[in-house]
């Protein structure tokens, strides 16, 4: 029955793309006309490609954003390095994800956009590359682009898979169409036994299923301005500074009375706070004024920067510099049911990780790194004020130690995840290739 319902939902589905395709089509022609796509590649996700197709097998990779994308440039790296022979294609959907690949991966790796999940799109862009295997990354499931894949005998690998508590309830609504699509995937790389316990249950066979850990405790630092933490650097030189990152409503409340408890013993404590969607910035600014603190924000350019008490980080794409430019981060959607924010992109930026009781989606790497000294769980506003001042006292030992051992605890295992899926990925690459053993 659930196989049978499966169906009809992908059929359904299938028939609905193809109908509104050129509704899609020109949304995409007029967010490139508008500015809001890349002007010069926007027909890339029509599945017309930027690039000719090298000669010899070719690896596609697909990692959806920024995220996705930095979690697997070592994987990438050391594919290169494994098979020099084999050309490598890695698709994402954003124009920042775009910049990242130009300027993270190595210069024999093609970069297209992913198409648009449309008839036409994906039939030309898997006649144009027709890929030996293909990789996604974490659990971005476009159906027709799996479905035509697999139909064309593409070897396909699900490498990094995190499901959710919440995404894998909403899965389970539709558990035929899950076991359809997650059945063509030859081997599947789950983050945490949590994840590989969700595709379990969503059908995944256990000899396929892999619980190796992320990628992502391999990761590179984001990328920043270097020029511009310079300059911020200098406007706030000498003064203690933490980061409350990806905060959600009812959250940024603890943090501002948070603050203000620290401000006793630092009174020249500087809290820099990014929401998780910047587009609640003048709320959040309005509870810091409302809090009594001087505040200056990022977008606009309002306020004294060099004095702030507050400085509202209310922009997109720059945690990398947020990240370096604070030595303790709290992580945000974890005072609140949320779930939490991954932890691995503080941590190798060097930052002290503080973060609340919420943290169901991350529980595995948390409980990891509470134990190893590398976190500390907080449980409201006096707490995280306490901590703060603790990591930040004596010139921030306390906080660099912390990050020392975040460190330990992270590269290890991710260097073990990254053997086992780069295993994963050679096996079906040299059975279609006719290469030899890794």
């Amino acid at each position: 029955m659930q196989q049978a319902i499966g169906a009809a939902i992908l059929a359904l589905y299938l028939a609905l793309t193809a109908l509104c395709a050129p509704l899609l089509r020109h949304a995409l022609a007029k967010r490139a006309a508008q500015g809001r796509e890349d002007r010069a590649r926007w027909r890339e996700k029509l599945g017309v490609a930027g690039k000719a197709r090298p000669a010899g097998p070719l690896l596609w990779l697909h990692a959806a954003s920024m995220g996705e994308l930095a979690s697997v440039v070592a994987l990438v790296t050391a594919l290169c390095q494994a098979r020099p022979g084999v050309a490598l294609l890695v698709t994402t959907s954003t124009e920042t994800s775009a910049r990242l690949a130009a300027e993270r991966l190595p210069a024999r790796v093609l970069h297209q956009y992913l198409p648009l999940d449309l008839p036409g799109a994906v039939t030309r862009f898997l006649d144009h590359w027709h890929p030996d295997v293909a990789v996604w990354v974490e659990s971005e499931f476009w159906p027709r682009l799996l479905e035509q894949t697999a139909a064309r005998k593409i070897p396909m690998v699900l490498i990094n898979a995190r499901i959710s508590d919440r995404s894998a309830r909403r899965w389970h609504k539709v558990r035929g169409l899950a076991q359809r699509l997650l059945g063509h995937f030859g081997q599947v790389f789950a983050q945490d036994a949590n994840t590989a316990q969700h595709l379990a249950a969503l059908g995944v066979a256990t000899g396929r299923l892999h619980a190796v850990g992320s990628l992502k405790e391999n990761t590179a630092p984001l990328p920043f301005d270097a020029t511009e933490r310079d300059r911020l650097a200098g406007l706030w030189a000498g003064r203690p500074r933490w980061l409350a990152a990806s905060t959600h409503a009812g959250e940024e409340a603890l943090v501002l009375a948070a603050h203000r408890l620290a401000m006793r013993a630092m009174p020249e404590l500087l809290l820099i706070l990014a929401p998780r969607h910047p587009e609640r910035g003048a709320a959040v600014a309005a509870e810091a004024q409302a809090a009594g603190l001087a505040l200056a924000e990022r977008a606009g350019q309002h306020g004294e920067v060099a004095t702030a008490e507050v400085y509202l980080a209310d922009t997109l794409g720059e945690l990398g510099l947020w990240f370096d430019l604070a030595p303790v981060v709290f992580l945000g959607g974890s005072l609140v049911p949320i779930g939490g924010h991954n932890p691995y992109e503080p941590v190798a930026q060097g930052a002290a990780v503080l973060h609340g009781p919420h943290i169901g989606n991350f529980g595995e790497i948390f409980a990891r790194l509470d134990a190893g000294g590398g976190a500390q769980a907080v449980a409201g506003a006096q707490t995280l004020a306490d901590a703060v001042s603790q990591l930040l006292a004596d010139g921030a030992t306390a906080a660099r130690a912390q990050a020392e051992a975040a460190r330990a605890v992270t590269s290890c295992n991710g260097a073990a995840a990254q053997k086992a899926m780069l295993a994963g990925i050679i096996a079906p690459l040299d059975g279609a290739s006719g290469q030899g053993a890794l």
